[in-house]
């Protein structure tokens, strides 16, 4: 093979120079150019095998054209041959060739030549192969015939050579896909033919070159996903036959030109994910031929035009993750040929426009994280082709539309963190197509309905923190692909189905659900079930009210007010029992002070007064469960769930079943009186956010006070990310979600004039949908003064967190000392290490290691190395900027927290799976 190749090109040579060989000048040319071109490169599926040198004209091989008129090969197209190797010398014999598309191979090396070689070239495609290297400078130094060139999808570096005015005839240039960088071309609106011109998806820089209204031939124009700086160009409304502008994923500032108006022929306008910012203006809607228009991701503000209701072509609407306020205008039912809706993560208000269930094309509809309220509209059954509907983060109140079941090509239903109430329709079963549904956080009360067996093709399911009632249906166990169903914090009872995913279900998607039993709950089910309570023995219906005996026998039947009186005397006595278990295992745990309990509860955090000295006092802000009987004495050592700066924490478990922590504060010769800590502690009790570990009651005796929270069951964001082990550890989305979760919370706290002060990675819990909940909020209240020495004292775990105004008695601590703590916060989850670490000869400070590294241009290699390539240099580098930021030495310098917020959002690129910035 070798020397039949070495033959080729010998052959090849000898024609280039010499041309002695004897046979038709111009077929020899083209057939030895053709066979010297393809032993130059591997043909693994023998897509060439009717190429044979013996041949006298190549004109009958697969993929060759030849003239009728010359005889000579005007086109080679071998478009996903699954050719490699590189492009030889051979192919420059081909002097008559018009057209050369090598797309979709993968054929490797650089370009080693210039389009003037091929002079009669008009069709260059070399799109999705592995070539790579610069291109050469004076590639397009003649190109009068080529009218189309892509170099799509390789691996192309640095600039893009000038394009000569000899180009003339050139009409589609399409460079996407690479990694060209540098400035845009110069002189590329200077081509009097352009009609498409794609340089997307590379690292181009500086400013949309001026001049484009010259352009007056442009039809297209894509410059998306960039780094491209300054403002649309006002003159590109001048190129009246644009019928596509795609600007997205870029720097791009301003507003939207008002030249963009006279683009009445527009049927794609594309400006996600820049800077932009203004209003959107009325003329909009004279953009009448406009089909698709995303807005996503700027900073604009204001309402939505009504005008937007006369784009009457309209298909694909986004203007998610803005800051759009008002009502969304009805004049959006109009837009009848709508099939993607996205106006999430906004400011709307009001009610949800019924008249939606007028646009009977919808397949995508999100209107999550806003500010709607009212309920679902029933018309909203009247959608046939919507494939996903997601209201979720609203205000929305009422039930779920029982007829939501005819809205039958739903896939996934997402309502969750609303205020709806009444049961799950069973309607709900003729969604066969339903694989997520998402409804947690609401006040869903009722049972499951067993019409959830029909759904078989449900993979996620998430009905956690409702009130729910009743038992899981058994057939639900024949559901194959349900791989996530979460009924966490419900009152659901019995038996978990029997089969595989319910056999290996996440304890933690059980929790708080203490009537349940199996082996995912660790407990056993009583093997006889009490017998139903009935209130007429010849009634069908079967209401608890009295107890059938033995069938033997005649069945007796009790009045109400009898079964009232037996209950209520149960009650007191199982009360009283309670009780006095409850403070017998507290006397023996805490100081003998401490044994005396007086419960209270209620909205109004009322409490029963005690005159005992030695007496104490517990309160719970929702209401009083009592606290089991079969769980571990209150401040159980074996239940100690760690230490902090502010005292122990301990695990125990309600009457219903729930866990709760238990912090023994240690601070106790510094709490104020009892009248000033219950006066705080109800402040605290009142501050709810999700990002918020939520304080649920409090106990108190003048030498030991108990702070009752919400308990959290993944553990804290230290262990997460300095006592990880294997494999698992937080990808770069999971790091995310905790730094942006962790600066909503700080900026609820602020918003409510409270400090954290004690801000560090131990304090950061993380639940089991991996969001995270910050605690100790606001402890430093319960001190008798704000002593930055008492302070700097009680909580010496937080070294490295704490800002430098705590070391100097002159400047006013303010929230900007949560603001460095966040910083450092932010280093410590992007790069895995502790804010200080001590070496053998050294000590390592993290903000400032970070600070050298991006000094020195190498911030890139302080990232976690189990994150590996696993993350967006794009994202990951500017959060690592916002964090150096937030440590500035000068306060003032530091910015807020809902700065912080709106930087985050900017930097974020979401992808569909996770969206998730809750």
């Amino acid at each position: 093979m070798k020397m039949r190749r070495l033959f080729v090109h010998v052959v090849f040579l000898l024609l280039v120079v010499g041309r002695t060989i004897s046979l038709n000048p111009s077929l020899n040319d083209d057939l030895l150019g053709l066979i010297v071109f393809k032993a130059d490169i591997q043909d693994p599926d023998s897509k060439l095998a009717s190429w044979n040198e013996d041949d006298d004209s190549p004109c009958g091989w697969k993929g060759v054209r030849c003239d009728p008129r010359s005889n000579r090969v005007s086109d080679l197209t071998l478009d996903g041959f699954g050719l490699s190797g590189r492009i030889g010398r051979g192919i420059f014999q081909l002097q008559f060739l018009r057209k050369l598309s090598l797309s979709r191979n993968n054929l490797t090396g650089s370009l080693n030549f210039s389009l003037a070689q091929l002079k009669s070239l008009r069709v260059f495609d070399l799109s999705e192969n592995s070539l790579m290297g610069p291109v050469p400078g004076d590639f397009f130094s003649q190109c009068g015939s080529l009218i189309s060139i892509s170099l799509a999808n390789n691996k192309f570096t640095g600039p893009v050579p000038d394009i000569s005015t000899s180009c003339s005839m050139l009409a589609t240039l399409n460079f996407s896909g690479n990694q060209f960088s540098g400035l845009l071309p110069s002189g590329i609106w200077s081509l009097p033919g352009l009609r498409s011109l794609d340089l997307s998806s590379n690292l181009f820089e500086g400013e949309i070159p001026k001049g484009i209204e010259g352009s007056n031939n442009l039809r297209e124009v894509h410059l998306g996903k960039n780094r491209l700086t300054g403002e649309i160009p006002d003159g590109i409304g001048n190129c009246l036959l644009l019928r596509s502008i795609d600007l997205s994923e870029n720097s791009i500032s301003g507003s939207i030109p008002s030249s963009l108006q006279m683009l009445t022929l527009c049927n794609n306008l594309n400006l996600q994910k820049n800077s932009l910012v203004g209003e959107v203006p009325e003329w909009i809607g004279e953009m009448r031929n406009l089909e698709s228009l995303d807005l996503s991701g700027n900073s604009f503000s204001g309402p939505v035009p009504a005008s937007a209701g006369k784009l009457l072509s309209l298909k694909l609407l986004n203007i998610s993750m803005n800051s759009f306020s008002g009502s969304f205008p009805e004049s959006i039912i109009n837009c009848v040929n709508l099939v993607v809706l996205d106006i999430s993560k906004n400011l709307f208000t009001g009610a949800i426009p019924s008249t939606l269930g007028d646009i009977s094309s919808l397949q995508y509809l999100n209107l999550s994280k806003n500010l709607l309220i009212g309920g679902i509209p029933d018309r909203i059954k009247e959608l046939k082709a919507l494939e996903i509907l997601d209201m979720s983060e609203n205000q929305i109140n009422g039930s779920i539309p029982m007829k939501i079941g005819e809205a039958m090509s739903l896939r996934e239903l997402r309502l969750e963190k609303n205020f709806l109430s009444g049961t799950i329709p069973t309607s709900i079963e003729k969604c066969t197509s339903l694989t997520s549904l998402i409804l947690s956080r609401n006040s869903l009360s009722g049972s499951i309905p067993a019409s959830f067996a029909k759904l078989t093709n449900l993979q996620i399911v998430d009905l956690s923190y409702n009130k729910l009632t009743g038992t899981l249906p058994r057939q639900m166990a024949n559901l194959d692909h349900l791989h996530s169903f979460n009924i966490s914090y419900n009152q659901v009872q019995g038996e978990l189905p029997g089969g595989a995913f319910f056999n290996i279900i996440t304890p933690s998607s059980l929790y708080g659900n203490p009537l349940l039993c199996g082996a995912a709950v660790n407990k056993s089910c009583p093997g006889v079930l009490p017998k139903p309570i009935v209130l007429d023995p010849n009634s069908a219906d079967s209401n608890p009210d009295s107890i059938p005996s033995n069938p033997s026998h005649r069945k007796k039947i009790l009045s109400i007010s009898a079964l009232i009186a037996i209950g209520a005397a149960a009650t007191i006595i199982i009360g009283v029992i309670a009780i006095t278990i409850l403070n017998l295992r507290v006397r023996s745990a805490v100081p003998h002070s401490a044994a005396a309990f007086t419960l209270s509860g209620g909205d109004d955090f009322s409490s029963s007064p005690t005159t005992d000295a030695n007496s104490g006092k517990l309160v719970m802000f929702s209401g009083n469960p009592g606290f089991s009987t079969e769980a571990n004495a209150l401040l159980n050592k074996d239940c100690e769930l760690g230490r902090g700066g502010f005292g122990a924490v301990y695990r125990t478990v309600l009457g219903d079943g729930r866990s709760v922590a238990i912090k023994k504060l240690t601070v106790s010769s510094l709490v104020k009186s009892q009248e000033e800590f219950e006066r705080e502690v109800k402040k605290l009790g009142k501050i709810h956010h999700h990002n918020l570990v939520a304080l649920e009651g409090y106990y108190w005796t003048p030498s030991l006070q108990l702070l009752i929270y919400e308990f959290v069951s993944g553990g804290n964001l230290y262990k997460h990310l300095h006592e990880g082990s294997g494999g698992n550890f937080l990808s770069w989305n999971e790091r995310f979600i905790i730094i942006f979760g962790i600066a909503k919370s700080l900026a609820h706290l602020h918003q409510m004039n409270i400090i954290h002060y004690n801000l560090k990675s131990s304090n950061v819990l993380i639940d089991s949908s991996g969001e995270p909940k910050i605690a100790d909020s606001g402890l430093a209240k319960l001190l008798p003064m704000v002593d930055r020495n008492v302070l700097s004292s009680k909580i010496q775990s937080a070294l490295g967190y704490m800002a430098p105004e705590f070391g100097c008695k002159t400047v006013k601590i303010t929230e900007k000392c949560d603001i460095y703590g966040f910083g450092i916060l932010v280093l410590e989850v992007v790069t895995g290490r502790r804010p200080v670490e001590y070496m053998e000869d050294d000590v390592v400070v993290l903000c400032d290691m970070v600070r050298g590294a991006l000094e020195e241009g190498r911030v890139e290699e302080c990232v976690d190395e189990r994150l590996k390539d696993k993350f967006s240099p794009d994202e990951v580098i500017p959060v690592m900027k916002l964090g150096l930021i937030c440590t500035s030495q000068v306060p003032s310098s530091r910015p807020d927290m809902t700065e912080v917020i709106n930087i985050l959002q900017l930097i974020k690129c979401p992808s569909a799976d996770q969206e998730k910035l809750v």
